[in-house]
């Protein structure tokens, strides 16, 4: 099976292909909710994401609640003891807090670089655009 990721909205999808059913299968993630969607073509697959993610909007709306966000921004993480008091002193002696520290690891880490480069991001019109790198 082959891989890839969509995006539309603030939603992101991976796609494979199933050979059994001869179809692209795609499943949004981070999402607590369950929403999939499939197609014999990519032009097909994009058109059932953006109704599948349509469709679950406007079923949040009549059922009065919130559709499911994919991210919060909040990110909890466990620490060794000796890693949080070397990151406690690099914020200091740099004058930033622990998040923009973290912040700026991260956005220069090549694991987030590189994750963001193979977004591909749907738009309204089912036109595919390149992510920013």
């Amino acid at each position: 099976m082959s891989e890839n990721i969509m995006r539309y909205k603030d939603y992101v999808a991976r796609v494979e292909y199933s050979p059994e059913d001869r179809c692209f299968v795609g499943r949004v993630l981070g999402t607590r909710d369950v929403i999939g969607f499939h197609g014999e073509s990519v032009a097909e697959l994009e058109r059932d994401f953006r109704e599948t993610m349509e469709f679950y909007f406007d079923t949040c709306r009549k059922e009065g609640k919130e559709p499911d966000r994919p991210y919060s921004g909040k990110l909890v993480l466990r620490l060794s003891p000796e890693l949080h008091r070397q990151i406690a002193l690099a914020s200091e002696t740099r004058g930033k807090s622990i998040n923009d520290i973290i912040l700026d690891t991260l956005r220069e880490s090549d694991v987030v670089r590189t994750a963001g480069r193979s977004v591909r991001k749907t738009s309204a019109k089912g036109r595919k655009e390149k992510a920013p790198a």
